[in-house]
């Protein structure tokens, strides 16, 4: 069994979670459980900054009584050990302060020294450590290199192996370092963009008609300057893109040229231009993952006239490109889309008209136990114009 420390917005984490490994179920506000023992690339999942193995389950949330079975454990798992130990420890949700978390280790390190084990210690600036700050120093990446993960649940708290975090540095680099960038259609950001490729292919190899297939084929049908197509090309997938507009057909291909000569893969890749209203896309799709029109951004939430004029604009946008997808989808072909919500002073959302009505697109929802899929939303706080991730399926 695994346990995810999930991202900023847990709902979306969770549901990525679901949808890629199935058994899922919540521990805390800001965890989930994985029920597999499967071996897990956590740099192919968007929404989790962290990921165990999980090793103790204690029935106390007490953290004198947690942090001595952590000791008592490690004491004895790593007695003998050869050659140095570097460790970190990462405490979620309890009371106890950085210096409180590193006397554990520094016990720890005392006890491994009277049993011939050296033990290298990274030390707390916080109760847990930064993902930048595990990351840097390999945690989780060999057997001598370990962070412990001490999460605290309602009654229960786990202990965890690290089996890595997630790799902003790659991600940023991702990001800024392509050859082409245009602010002015947006900036998908590429954990986001994970994390709509896993929702979107899900538990696609076992219930697509191209499950078999060497490689699943992702369209894109608003491929903007391709961050979508780059991640999915990264997890290995066949990707297609089209764009309304030549300059982002260009700027796409160049991004993923870029992208295969600096990860020297291989890459089966196809960008062309079309309009997603009526583009007649090639056979085979396997998914379709997407972030459609989303409007003209805002600085400050748009008038009431501003609003219904942006609102009606992508609602015909985005209805007409589903009912001219859904005529050529086979049934069952997931599309995950990220569509416009606006915010207003009070935090509360404008949805588009569509989200409630998917069913006469020729669509249905995916449904998911662990969230309402009916609710996710992704923005940052400063946002006015957020994203709401449609999970559907072709009736």
């Amino acid at each position: 069994m695994h346990i995810a420390l999930l991202g900023r917005q847990p709902e979306l984490s969770i549901a990525e979670l679901e949808r890629v490994f199935g058994d899922v179920s919540w521990f805390s506000s800001q965890t989930a459980l994985i029920k597999s023992d499967d071996p897990i690339n956590i740099q192919a999942l968007g929404g989790s900054q962290k990921i165990g193995r999980v090793t103790l389950q204690l029935d106390t949330t007490d953290w004198r009584r947690v942090s001595d079975a952590l000791v008592k454990h490690y004491s004895k798992a790593w007695a003998n050990a050869p050659g140095k130990i570097t460790v970190g420890i990462s405490a979620y949700d309890f009371t106890a302060n950085s210096r409180e978390v590193q006397r554990v280790g520094l016990i720890l390190k005392s006890k491994l020294k009277s049993n011939n084990a050296s033990l290298r210690l990274v030390p707390n600036q916080e109760a847990a450590l930064s993902t930048a700050t595990s990351h840097h120093n390999k945690l989780g990446l060999s057997e001598n290199k370990v962070e412990l993960l001490i999460f605290k649940g309602r009654r229960q708290t786990i202990v965890a192996e690290s089996i890595g975090a997630q790799n902003i540095t790659a991600l940023a680099a991702r990001d800024q370092g392509r050859p082409r960038r245009d602010a002015f259609v947006g900036m998908l950001p590429p954990k986001l963009a994970q994390i709509m490729i896993n929702l979107a292919i899900g538990d696609l190899r076992s219930s697509h008609p191209q499950a078999n297939a060497e490689r699943l084929r992702i369209l894109d049908p608003f491929c903007g300057t391709g961050v979508l197509l780059q991640e999915a090309a990264l997890m290995g997938h066949a990707v297609y893109g089209t764009d309304l507009a030549e300059k982002m057909v260009r700027f796409s291909q160049d991004n993923l040229k870029w992208l295969q000569e600096t990860y020297n893969i291989d890459m089966d890749m196809q960008v062309d231009e079309g309009d997603a209203m009526d583009t007649r896309w090639k056979a085979p799709i396997s998914a379709v993952a997407s972030e459609a029109y989303l409007g003209q951004p805002f600085s400050a939430p748009p008038s009431p006239s501003k609003l219904t004029e942006v609102r009606g604009n992508c609602n015909h946008i985005i209805g007409t490109f589903l009912k001219n997808i859904a005529s050529q989808l086979e049934p069952g072909t997931p599309v995950v889309l990220a569509i416009p919500a606006w915010k207003d002073s009070y935090g509360s959302f404008t949805r588009l008209p569509l989200a409630q009505k998917v069913e006469n697109y020729g669509f249905e929802r995916i449904e998911l136990t662990t969230v309402d899929t009916k609710e996710l939303l992704y923005f940052r706080p400063d946002q006015v114009v957020a994203r709401e991730l449609l999970l559907l399926v072709k009736k």
